[in-house]
């Protein structure tokens, strides 16, 4: 063999092993990226979740709101890169406890009878208004000390929250979307899916609870959102009974 056909040989060859690294390189990436994303949404391969979502008034069985179809549109895709399954449910027909599956609940209490169980066990610091007369705090948040007006289409908040009851490592989380309306809950779904790798670094796999406002929803729809605050220590703590809110918060 001529020192030609040896440099050419010894060049594929170290071609051949550069690719195979790099092609192992980028496999140990990718699945070390699709762990911890399967980690945070609590959704190994081939687990199930379920997807529990307010009936549209008046509809019949298993009718949805146009929004809260977009919303789990976005939930389904997340799912769907975890190499999970889905299961919609409507709010009135889910009956299982905390842990088994990972959860995703959309709809604010005033439609989702789930989301008012939720809020009632796991963050029983959050108080909303569901009165269906009209008023100024109709729709608000208070979240312990604090009260967050709606102003339709102009500022709308909505709750984001992951969170566990169990720490051992099959729990489940639950996840809750509770929006002051419709569009909300599709702007906090959606803002997950842009954001769980850094909401991963930031928090882990433990529970957290977001306050976002979503700007002007009748011009940008769900896509303008703002991060308010992270309120998990006040939204966990109870509110005492003779407790009101210091502070308003609401369009300018």
């Amino acid at each position: 063999m001529t020192d030609d056909v040896r440099n050419i040989v010894l060049g594929v060859i170290a071609a051949g092993l550069s690719a195979a690294i790099g092609w192992l390189a980028r496999t140990y990436l990718w699945r070390r990226k699709l762990r911890r994303k399967q980690a945070f949404f609590g959704l190994p391969d081939n687990s199930e979740s379920l997807l529990v979502v307010n009936r549209g008034a008046g509809g019949p069985e298993l009718s949805v709101m146009r929004y809260d179809v977009f919303a789990l549109l976005e939930l389904a895709a997340l799912i769907k890169d975890c190499n999970a399954f889905a299961q919609i449910v409507p709010h009135d027909a889910a009956r299982q406890g905390f842990g088994e599956r990972t959860e995703f609940c959309v709809g604010g209490p005033a439609s989702n009878r789930r989301m008012t169980a939720h809020l009632a066990s796991l963050l029983p610091g959050v108080r909303v208004n569901v009165d269906a007369e009209p008023g100024p705090d109709r729709g608000a948040f208070q979240i312990g000390s604090e009260r967050y007006r709606v102003e339709v289409g102009k500022e709308e908040h909505v709750l984001l929250a992951r969170l566990t009851v169990d720490q051992s490592p099959g729990s489940r989380p639950v996840f809750l979307f509770c929006g002051q309306t419709a569009i909300t809950n599709q702007a906090a779904t959606r803002y997950l899916a842009r954001n769980h790798e850094r909401l991963t670094r930031k928090h882990g796999n433990n529970s957290f609870v977001l306050l976002l406002k979503v700007v002007n929803s009748q011009a940008y729809g769900p896509d303008v959102v703002e991060l308010v605050a992270e309120v998990t220590r006040a939204a966990q703590a109870p509110i005492p009974a003779v407790a009101a809110p210091r502070n308003s918060h609401r369009a300018s």
